[in-house]
């Protein structure tokens, strides 16, 4: 039936910006898991085995690029997209892990680009 619906899992603090980008990614097909603190993350990430991870840097408790760490010590193939709100973290030693950084924004186009180039999957629209 097709190809098989590529799960993402969303991690970020802030509820408003989890909604908006649940909604982007449904409406591109996409399967969205979330996570609002990174060892909540962690978790889902062991049991959902997402094929895509949009990450946030600033976070309470575990942070962006110690989530990432872990998630690529658990699993380097998975594509990792850092998100935040800072520009100044691209030049972070721990963001060059990450497979692509964007600029939180509420315009979600440049996101779903890397998540569709990330995946192999062309972005409708």
């Amino acid at each position: 039936m097709g190809v098989a619906m590529k799960k993402i899992l969303l991690v970020d603090d802030d509820e408003s910006i989890q909604l908006l980008y649940q909604e982007e990614f449904k409406d591109e097909g996409y399967q969205v898991v979330s996570a609002l603190r990174g060892d909540v993350a962690l978790d889902i990430f062991k049991q959902e085995s997402p094929d895509l991870v949009v990450l946030d840097i600033q976070m309470p408790g575990l942070n962006g690029i110690e989530v990432l760490r872990q998630i690529k010590m658990l699993n380097p193939a998975v594509p990792v997209i850092l998100c935040s709100a800072y520009h100044e973290y691209k030049q972070d030693l721990g963001a060059w892990a990450s497979d692509e950084y964007v600029v939180k924004s509420s315009d979600t186009r440049e996101l779903k680009a890397a998540v569709a180039r990330l995946l192999g999957s062309e972005s409708k629209g």
